[in-house]
């Protein structure tokens, strides 16, 4: 009687572990997802800017769908040529409507808030 006790305490206690172990895993994949989630990238044109609502409306590329992004004082404005590995840092009057941008941000409450907008610069025409 003894040693059924016995084994069947080492049993619960080796599942307790491996069940322990799995959850925690589970848990960090699970938070790790919800991360990665809330973060997006929008690309398009600049159809409309309201500087007085920090708002840039861009339609996607090849698409009528368009989103209204949001910015701030934390949003960090950049140019780049395409290919090129030069980042120019800008300011929001530099970015005009039908400018191409990379816009990569948050979700919060169904609004996406900018962490960095992307100005597309267009190659240099070959002389």
């Amino acid at each position: 009687m003894a040693k059924q006790l016995l084994a069947l305490f080492c049993g619960s206690l080796i599942a307790f572990s491996l069940s322990t172990a799995m959850f925690a895993q589970e848990a960090s994949a699970q938070k790790k997802m919800d991360r990665n989630a809330k973060q997006t990238r929008w690309e398009g044109n600049v159809i409309r800017s309201n500087p007085q609502e920090s708002t840039l409306t861009v339609r996607k590329v090849g698409s009528a769908n368009e989103m209204t992004i949001h910015y701030d004082s934390t949003t960090r404005w950049v140019s780049q040529e395409h290919g090129s590995k030069k980042v120019n840092e800008i300011d929001a009057t530099q970015v005009k409507d039908g400018d191409r941008v990379i816009v990569k941000g948050t979700w919060d409450k169904g609004v996406l808030h900018a962490t960095l907008i992307s100005k597309r610069l267009s190659h240099s025409p070959s002389k």
